[in-house]
């Protein structure tokens, strides 16, 4: 039997004969778009148990019935880094949170600034978009996702052991390759909103210790992009990027 190509999370405990009830968006996505039929299988995942094979028993109005069958893989942690970054308008921000989930961050921050121009965040909408990205990039966990804080209340919490990367478009900074050289635990990332961090606020980022500035390049990136580009440039070069790519299933 090979491994099914459907993708689940599941959010309630995975062992062998346990039965699960999907509702909603999930069931919808299993029965209307991927058409699955009684008997396919699929694999589940819940962050917490391992991936495993589970087969749709039943189909029915409005939801759709499991049995969890065999484990697939155990589960192992995932550690990455973390993003802390202003919030974006509504489209380039489900685009982020589907792109830092596929490039491996652990936590995503979301952090209030001076210039930040959206200062309302849907978390269910976002952690759906991490849900969904998860699914299709095999993890085996989904990002966890903070409560909006402002940037002086994360600096403040933030924990000093790990590194915390600031992209600072004022220039005058380190190379993101020349930060993380001779490898370093995975750190956060922090990317401020369009319009940049002000001048208190980068004064306050230099001052921390456990803080330093990195340039991104000769061009001014959009928010967007400058963290994606720079989560990318990690994995190339501390991350994980470096094991052998899995076989496409």
């Amino acid at each position: 039997m090979g491994t099914p190509k459907v993708r689940l999370f599941a959010p309630d405990a995975l062992t062998a004969g346990a039965d699960l009830v999907v509702s909603g968006k999930a069931a919808h996505y299993l029965v209307h778009v991927m058409r699955l039929a009684e008997g396919d299988d699929l694999r589940v995942f819940n962050g917490r148990d391992g991936e495993w094979r589970a087969i749709l028993t039943e189909r029915r109005r409005g939801d759709c019935r499991l049995r969890v069958d065999e484990r697939l893989r155990e589960q192992g942690s995932e550690p990455g880094p973390w993003l802390a970054f202003a919030p974006l308008k509504k489209d380039a921000q489900d685009l982020l949170i589907a792109q830092a989930t596929e490039l491996g961050v652990e936590r995503l921050l979301p952090v209030l600034t001076r210039f930040t121009s959206v200062d309302r965040i849907n978390l269910e909408r976002l952690r759906a978009h991490a849900i969904e990205a998860a699914e299709q990039s095999r993890r085996l966990t989904v990002p966890v996702i903070d409560e909006p804080c402002p940037l002086a209340a994360l600096l403040g919490r933030w924990p000093p052991e790990r590194p915390l990367l600031f992209a600072n478009e004022s220039g005058g900074s380190l190379a993101l390759a020349d930060a993380v050289r001779g490898g370093s635990p995975a750190p956060g990332l922090l990317v401020g909103p369009e319009g940049g961090f002000s001048a208190e606020e980068r004064a306050d980022l230099v001052a921390r210790p456990f803080v330093t500035a990195i340039g991104l390049g000769p061009r001014i990136l959009r928010a967007g992009t400058a963290a994606v580009a720079a989560l990318a440039c990690w994995q190339a070069l501390c991350g994980d990027w470096r094991q052998q790519t899995p076989t496409r299933e």
